[in-house]
């Protein structure tokens, strides 16, 4: 999943970026609110961490210009601010949730994979399809109850694919989301990566939809299909 981290503290944003890296993430920083509004408007990001005192123009009205351009994406309010007159302006110009400096790095990324989660309309932590199973704050992965070991890369991909099952993600929709902007990939690597998962996977099945890009079904769907075919 990518993130947007707007924070003008360099130390900050940085120490901010390595954490949620660590946790699983793909982060872009940016430092001021001109370039965090033209970014949030251009670009395609699954959630935002956004500081409040930025130079340039102010995080509230980056926020309010993110929402009235149609930006949906959540977003996390990251501020010194603790009075609650400024929590409320936050969260009326559209923020998600709110976390109020000095703060424990870890509950950024569990608040992040909280708002992800319930954007992409699950409710708990635990990503399952059949009979397999992703732990969005273990990041611990099983196919019918054994571990699978996973690069970097294949958990962000499936990841992504159990974010929203049964849905043809295309190959641009992936390199927007697990990669971060100042990397240059090729598209061929998305399929290595598929192919890799394919070989791992026993529970569920990669689908190719054929000029639209990979679906991620469970055996009992493409069991359904195949009586569905059937004259």
């Amino acid at each position: 999943m990518k993130i947007l981290v707007v924070e003008d503290d360099r130390a900050l944003s940085g120490m901010l970026v390595r954490m949620l890296q660590d946790s699983g993430f793909v982060c872009d920083a940016v430092y001021d609110g001109e370039t965090a509004h033209e970014r949030g408007c251009t670009e395609f990001y699954d959630a935002a961490v956004l500081d409040l005192g930025l130079p340039e123009l102010d995080g509230i009205s980056v926020l309010q210009g993110w929402r009235d351009g149609g930006c949906a994406m959540p977003v996390l309010i990251l501020t010194a601010r603790n009075r609650w007159s400024e929590k409320l302006a936050g969260f009326n110009a559209g923020a998600d949730d709110y976390v109020t400096k000095p703060f424990e790095a870890a509950e950024v990324a569990l608040r992040l994979n909280a708002l992800i989660r319930r954007s992409a309309g699950h409710a708990k932590a635990i990503l399952e399809t059949g009979g397999l199973v992703l732990d969005t704050l273990s990041r611990r992965v099983t196919d019918g109850g054994k571990p699978l070991k996973l690069s970097a890369l294949e958990f962000r991909i499936l990841c992504y694919l159990l974010h929203y099952p049964g849905r043809v993600v295309s190959r641009t929709e992936f390199l927007e989301h697990v990669y971060d902007s100042n990397g240059d990939p090729d598209s061929n690597v998305i399929d290595v990566i598929i192919g890799r998962l394919r070989k791992k996977l026993t529970n569920a099945r990669i689908t190719t939809v054929r000029g639209q890009g990979f679906r991620l079904d469970t055996l009992e769907h493409d069991a359904l299909d195949s009586e569905n075919a059937q004259p």
